[in-house]
């Protein structure tokens, strides 16, 4: 299970490793990943995931973070 927490504290470990860049202040692949599944929790009310309801990328993501953060 993925919390709503542990989503927000993954992004901000993506967007440190990989900031907005441009003028226009766009999102690295990592973090647009990660925050159209945090919409979506925001958009349902949810408050957890299941990981099988995760595309493959933002596993991936998700996977590199939990194994980085200790």
């Amino acid at each position: 299970m993925l919390t709503l927490t542990e989503l927000e504290e993954a992004i901000n470990y993506w967007r440190q490793q990989r900031p907005a860049t441009g003028e226009e202040c766009a999102l690295s692949p990592e973090v647009n990943a990660l925050a159209g599944v945090y919409a979506m929790m925001i958009y349902e009310r949810r408050h957890e995931l299941a990981a099988e309801q995760l595309d493959v990328q933002a596993r991936q993501l998700l996977e590199a973070w939990r194994s980085r953060r200790g």
